[in-house]
């Protein structure tokens, strides 16, 4: 009897699953998904028509490594990078500026000059208990998330950088930050219409089914997508918007809206898992773990998503701890040890383990924690450790990527770029013979001025915005290179401080962060060679005029910038209005620098 049951075990199973199958099917039919279908970008997008072709920079960060190229990493595949991102700062930074006279803290200056600070609850230094605090100062200030300034640089640097999507912190109680990423919406689709290919948004709602969870379903669904508020931002993941929430926090509230069913029938749900250790449930998505990282499989045993992070609140002997806990999982850290070497935490070895091993694995889908976290709030005790910072530390102890003023500086921005460029491929770079015009373009309306309160009440303007560089042009003959630059609207006297420079890079003698030459920085024309670090001697002369008051054409000898024959390459940017001379990080904050950042454009002869 046991061997006839047995033979007819699997032929039960196997009709038992076409009717479920089946059953499915008729119900998607019955009930059709009610979310729209994904938009598609018209030919006559900016996105499409002025393509920025990001994906060709070239970089050198501050450590020496430069960007891959499509000699080494490949054609682009169908892969996606979601990086976790945070909305909070608004009412956070309300919160720290409602309290008097108090200021951002900034967690690494005092840990660094007075280490024994660290696990003392009454350091005068520290602010009060429960108060967010900064684990470094943010590249762009104290800032907060309703600053339009700060949300298109943000815009530009993640569609440089090749992310498709931020995923908003949504996992403390109900909050989803509305006055946020109201702000972040409008700007992000108004940079998409000037050529922009900003991420997409999802959410991260908490971390299991609840009644939180369940509101912010709600809210989130009648707030966005029921009325199709700013559609082409929503981030499709196979043919419904994504949403890393549990659908079954609808239902633990008794009696469910009409509505809710719509909102399950709604979204692609990928509920995240909150281990750092296990690999969670079917239908799961991991945000942050150990390595080497759990891997979520699709119902066809294939890897479909994997979390990438900087670093981890963890250790070896207690599992979840502080960041400043001992023996914390760290930027230095690695399975085989912390990193010694000479600059340790910059060089980024816990994120590059994680990335390997994504890119061994090769999911279709990697989860990055994450960008601009930046704050974390101070606790009397946390998982066994005095004086806690559960989430975010100082420079060793902390997992945001977005670019800091101490010394982390835009390191990990970079070493992001430079693996998601290995996990998703590239374009080749054109070539150009003689006579044919190499076009750029630049994102245009990013020069507006900065006005917005961050943290601690702390005003942040900026009126250095000036020339608005929406185009460049390289052509050559047999013995020149002529550069074009367009402007949206006219140009400013050339009698301007800092107006207009050229700046280039031929891998040829000593340069300041990879450039050798520099065109127009004491005056339009004159061309100056780098003696090392921002050194410089004239060697030559460029002729140049101003076009239709909105052009700047240059000519300049091949032979000035010791370029010889048919076949070279170069790379080149264009700035105006550089507020600090010397100092690199000067072209993410004034003036207009494009490409944005170390960004240059590759220019490939012959």
């Amino acid at each position: 009897m046991q061997a006839i049951i047995g033979f007819f075990r699997p032929l039960w199973r196997a009709f038992a699953g076409f009717v479920l199958c089946a059953f499915a099917a008729v119900s998607t039919w019955l009930c059709p998904p009610i979310c729209p279908p994904e938009p598609q970008l018209p030919a006559d997008h900016p996105i499409i028509v002025r393509d920025a072709r990001a994906d060709n920079y070239a970089a050198t960060d501050a450590l020496g490594r430069t960007l891959p190229d499509y000699d080494q990493v490949g054609a682009p595949r169908e892969r996606f990078v979601g990086l976790f991102y945070w909305t909070w700062h608004v009412s956070h930074a309300r919160w720290v500026s409602g309290e008097g006279d108090y200021v951002p803290v900034n967690v690494n200056s005092i840990v660094s000059a007075h280490p024994e600070a660290s696990h003392d609850l009454h350091w005068p230094e520290w602010g009060p208990i429960g108060m967010p605090h900064h684990w470094n100062e943010p590249l762009f200030g104290f800032y907060d998330t309703d600053d339009r300034w700060v949300l298109r640089r943000h815009a530009e640097m993640l569609a440089n950088a090749g992310v498709d999507v931020i995923i908003f912190d949504n996992t403390n109680g109900s909050f989803t930050w509305k006055e946020s990423y109201d702000v972040l919406f409008e700007v992000f689709a108004q940079a998409r219409e000037q050529g922009v290919n900003t991420p997409k948004i999802s959410f991260l709602l908490p971390f299991g089914p609840s009644a939180d969870a369940a509101a912010q379903l709600r809210m989130l669904y009648a707030d966005i997508y029921e009325p199709g508020r700013y559609q082409d931002l929503w981030f499709y993941w196979k043919g419904k918007p994504l949403l890393m929430a549990y659908p079954a926090s609808l239902n633990v509230l008794n009696g469910q809206t009409p509505a809710d069913q719509d909102i399950k029938n709604f979204f692609t749900f990928r509920p995240a898992n909150p281990s750092y250790t296990t690999p969670g449930a079917a239908g799961q998505w991991g945000w942050l773990s150990t390595y080497p990282q759990a891997i979520y499989r699709n119902r066809m045993g294939v890897p479909e998503q994997m979390p990438v992070g900087v670093a981890q609140n963890h250790s070896a002997a207690r599992g979840l701890t502080a960041m400043n806990g001992e023996n914390v999982f760290g930027r230095a850290y690695t399975s085989k040890g912390c990193d010694t070497r000479e600059n340790a935490v910059r060089l980024g070895a816990n994120f590059a383990e994680q990335w390997d091993y994504a890119l061994k694995i090769d999911p279709e889908f990697v989860f990055v924690t994450g960008f601009n976290e930046w704050v974390a709030g101070r606790h009397e005790e946390w998982q066994g450790v005095v004086n806690a910072f559960p989430d975010q530390y100082n420079d060793a102890f902390s997992r945001d990527i977005e670019p800091s003023k101490g010394e982390l500086g835009d390191d990990y921005y970079y070493q992001m770029c430079d693996y998601i460029r290995r996990y998703k491929g590239v374009r080749p770079t054109p070539t150009y013979e003689a006579g044919q015009w190499a076009v750029y373009y630049a994102y245009p309306g990013n020069t507006f001025d900065r006005d917005d309160v961050g943290y601690g009440g702390i005003h942040y303007t900026d009126t250095t915005g000036r020339n608005d560089i929406i185009r460049a042009i390289v052509y050559r003959d047999s013995d020149t290179l002529y550069f074009n630059v367009e402007c949206a609207q006219n140009l400013t006297p050339s009698t301007d401080p800092a107006w207009m420079r050229l700046f280039i890079s031929t891998s040829n003698g000593p340069a300041w962060e990879g450039f050798q030459y520099v065109i127009g920085r004491e005056q339009p024309g004159i061309v100056e060679k780098s003696k090392g670090g921002w050194d410089w001697e004239v060697v030559g002369q460029a002729d140049w005029e101003v076009v239709d008051g909105e052009q700047l054409h240059l000519a300049i000898p091949k032979a000035t910038l010791g370029l010889d024959g048919d076949a070279f390459a170069l790379q080149f940017k264009w700035s105006d209005n550089m507020q600090n001379d010397g100092d690199v990080m000067d072209f993410y904050l004034y003036g207009d620098t494009a490409p944005l950042g170390r960004f240059c454009w590759v220019y490939k002869a012959g």
